[in-house]
């Protein structure tokens, strides 16, 4: 049986990393408290490494110096996973979701988001699949979108999805994505020979949502944090 709820949409543009944190904070407050629906944060950060729970530092592969020289900031953070970046023309979505009463099944979560994330690709014709080697959709060229999620008391969700559109994928080169060494990066403009407006592919992505979490209808879009 599907149960529908309302979906809002907080799309603040691109800012920095700290700044999506205290977002998500505030949200998942207000959540809890039954003060909002359901939610997705639509974002872009800039150049940010960010180390999950189960990280191993030695997965950056560049020195303090380094990263700094090349405008990346760091931060650890409470989020599942191993070590990503994020940056311009990637798309990043935080579902700030009650997973209570009928979705409290983290694997049928982390399913539910790569089958977001499929069907996302699948709208400009790209073929991703999900791999053995860790959470996320990969396509034969490589990875093209990551997973790292939290879930807090009261079965409050937040963190997400990054899915690659244009980005530069010469950052990744500063780590071992999500932890598997030797595997490829790739992105829509890389796989498409031409890069979609973020905007559209953001569209694409939450009537993906909205489909597979059995969303009725998107409300509330913001112009940037509240």
């Amino acid at each position: 049986m599907t149960h529908t709820r309302d979906l809002s949409v907080v799309s603040p543009g691109r800012i920095h990393y700290a700044e999506g944190l205290k977002l998500q904070e505030d949200l998942v407050k207000k959540r809890r408290a039954g003060d909002i629906d359901d939610t997705l944060v639509v974002l872009e950060h800039p150049h940010v490494i960010t180390l999950g729970s189960s990280s191993d530092i030695a997965h950056i592969l560049v020195d303090d110096e380094e990263r700094v020289r090349k405008g990346i900031d760091l931060h650890k953070v409470g989020r599942g996973g191993d070590v990503t970046y994020h940056g311009p023309g990637q798309l990043v979505v935080y579902p700030i979701l009650d997973l209570k009463p009928h979705r409290r099944d983290l694997h049928r979560y982390m399913r539910d988001l790569e089958t977001v994330l499929i069907g996302t690709a699948a709208d400009y014709g790209v073929e991703a699949e999900r791999d053995e080697a860790g959470t996320g959709v990969w396509t034969k060229a490589g990875k093209l979108a990551a997973i790292g999620i939290r879930v807090s008391s009261g079965w409050i969700t937040s963190h997400g999805i990054a899915l690659n559109v244009d980005t530069e994928l010469r950052y990744f080169d500063t780590i071992v994505p999500c932890g598997i060494p030797g595997r490829a990066v790739t992105s829509l403009e890389r796989e498409l020979g031409f890069a979609p407006a973020l905007s559209e592919v953001s569209e694409t992505l939450i009537r993906n949502f909205c489909r597979v979490f059995g969303h009725r209808s998107v409300t509330g879009e913001l112009t940037g944090p509240q």
